[in-house]
């Protein structure tokens, strides 16, 4: 990437409570399928943290509905 570069990426992320979580899933008409064991879901501030930690400016959560963010950094200059 190049710098001042702008990083996006569209994350599935948990909710913040277990009714946000089943409002998502029945948002998505699969509130009665059991969820997937192997969907491990994180917290947009964790993920946003590691976007810093990893040397990206300005990173924030642009946009969020239920349990999709779209989460957003810039390469530093």
């Amino acid at each position: 990437m190049e710098p001042g570069g702008i990083f996006c990426n569209l994350e599935h992320v948990a909710s913040a409570t277990e009714a946000l979580h089943q409002k998502f899933r029945e948002a998505l008409g699969i509130s009665d399928s059991p969820d997937d064991p192997s969907n491990k879901l994180l917290d947009v501030e964790t993920q946003l943290r590691w976007l810093r930690e990893i040397g990206f400016d300005d990173a924030d959560c642009y946009w969020k509905w239920l349990e999709l963010a779209l989460l957003v950094g810039v390469k530093p200059v």
